[in-house]
């Protein structure tokens, strides 16, 4: 249950710090062409998760909704378990619900090489 309280808060601060319309946070998030491009991370919310969740394994301490060690390993794998999970909860759920959508496109103009397309076809 403790991770699944880590996931849900590390979503919600994630989806705050990349969308937030607050102007407190729209002030003090760069550009994404600052800092010669690494201002993207405040945009990004595969980014700015594992950044939430290395923070959020620090809080672990003072909270008693979940309690990490504070470790070098932890670190990571909480960073990644947080920037998983918010990209792919970021995926599903959009402002307007739960999204679908069909995304792949095949066309033998940009994806297909012809010629291995042709030789393909003559030995099946």
């Amino acid at each position: 249950m403790e991770i699944l309280t880590f996931i849900l808060i590390a979503y919600g601060l994630t989806q705050i710090l990349v969308y937030s319309d607050l102007p407190p946070l729209k002030k003090i998030r760069p550009s994404k062409e600052a800092g010669r491009g690494y201002g993207k991370v405040f945009h990004c919310p595969m980014c700015m998760g594992f950044h939430v969740g290395w923070f959020l394994m620090l809080l672990s301490p003072f909270t008693e909704l979940f309690s990490f060690d504070v470790s070098i390993t932890n670190f990571f794998l909480l960073g990644w378990l947080s920037s998983g999970t918010s990209y792919v909860l970021n995926i599903v759920f959009g402002d307007k619900g739960i999204q679908h959508v069909q995304t792949m496109e095949i066309s033998n103009e940009h994806n297909v090489d012809k010629e291995v397309d042709a030789s393909t076809s003559e030995t099946v």
